[in-house]
């Protein structure tokens, strides 16, 4: 004799219905695996559906998670233990931390690398650090690239190199054992527009109009010394003294010191280093840095140094009211830098010493238009 045909048919494993005679209506439950005890999850099919599968995941995890500490506890008394991925990862940014205390390394430097450690130990916990293989990590890494993140995925195989030749330091792994070196570093198209010599002028006007004085101070400081934002933000009147502006670059965790004579003048901004200094101080308001703010804003007060964003802002918001267009991205407040390269680099200075770089080829990067002016065919 063939069984009566069921009406609620459930495949999900550990999901139970019944139904209530008394009002017709079926209720689910979900039996927990670990206890056997049973859970309400209401008259909803569907929500009942989706949390049992999750529930079934999370479970299933978790007993993985203890068979895999009970098998290396019982292989403990005749063989070293294996650490697992999520282990040396959380004793890897313990590592950094420390770094980042003692000023080795900067706090953008280590958020970088907290978060290409969450994304591994997502993924890889429970791997031993030794059985990680090049084929799993590149994976990831194809992954984030296939989405059009090119940037995160080469952050990625970074901070995973730094973090295998860590273990070898301490003997986790064998000497050499690198599998993240081994992937294909990703190729980052640089998508930012070049700052033309040409926009300078729009660019400048229309933030005198409608920026702040200090932002105009900030572009004006930055193509005449060719310095990055963060240092900047960080001037200090102090700083000037026997006709030199001394720098020690904060990139460079301040090993790298320049000294700029108050004479440098920029072609484009037709005034020398000390006359844009004296600028900083005709404000009316009294503070020990070249940028600060005049007025009270939210949580500043007058003479407060200015955020390095907050002169990016103004920065973008000077170039969009101008009637400048790009072909790419609009180039960012970084990209006087390469401006105040390109310009010292035709009167003849030294660029590689006005930019701080160790290697010439940091400096040529700076010098590359990224296709964005004609070479003019010249003719006798």
């Amino acid at each position: 004799m063939a069984a009566r045909p069921r009406s609620h048919n459930i495949t999900i494993e550990n999901l139970y219905q019944k139904l209530d005679k008394r009002s017709g209506k079926v209720y689910y439950q979900y039996r927990d695996p670990r206890t056997g005890k049973f859970h309400g999850l209401g008259t909803d099919k569907k929500r009942a559906l989706s949390v049992a599968t999750e529930l079934n995941r999370r479970i299933a995890e978790q007993l993985v998670e203890q068979y895999h500490s009970i098998l290396e506890t019982n292989l403990s008394n005749t063989t070293k233990r294996r650490i697992s991925t999520a282990e040396w990862c959380k004793r890897y940014m313990l590592i950094q931390q420390e770094r980042f205390e003692d000023k080795e390394i900067a706090i953008s430097t280590l958020k970088t690398k907290k978060t290409a450690i969450k994304v591994l130990t997502s993924r890889c916990k429970t791997i031993g650090i030794k059985e990680l293989d090049t084929k799993t990590l590149a994976k990831i890494i194809d992954e984030y690239k296939k989405s059009g993140k090119a940037r995160m995925a080469q952050s990625l195989r970074s901070v995973w190199i730094d973090l295998f030749k860590e273990a070898q330091h301490v003997g986790e792994v064998e000497a050499g054992y690198n599998p993240a070196l081994a992937t294909k570093p990703p190729r980052v198209e640089v998508k930012r527009s070049r700052l033309r010599e040409s926009d300078w002028i729009p660019i400048i006007q229309s933030a005198k109009i409608n920026t702040p004085i200090y932002a105009v101070h900030a572009m004006m400081l930055g193509l005449t010394t060719g310095l990055r934002r963060e240092d900047i933000c960080a001037l200090k009147f102090r700083d000037v003294r026997e006709g030199l502006l001394y720098v020690a670059t904060s990139k460079s965790k301040r090993k790298t010191k320049l000294a700029f004579p108050l004479e440098l003048t920029n072609p484009l901004v037709g005034i020398s280093l000390g006359q844009i200094i004296s600028l900083c101080r005709q404000t009316g308001v009294i503070s020990q840095y070249l940028l600060h703010h005049t007025k009270p804003v939210q949580n500043v007060i007058q003479g407060d140094r200015v955020n390095v964003n907050t002169v990016s802002r103004h920065f973008a918001k000077a170039r969009d009211l101008t009637k400048l267009s790009w072909e790419q991205t609009p180039p960012s407040f970084h990209e006087i830098r390469s401006l105040a390269e390109r310009t010292y680099e035709k009167i003849g200075l030294d660029t590689q010493i006005l930019l701080g770089h160790k290697d010439r080829r940091m400096t040529n990067k700076y010098a590359d238009l990224r296709g964005s002016e004609y070479t003019i065919i010249k003719i006798s």
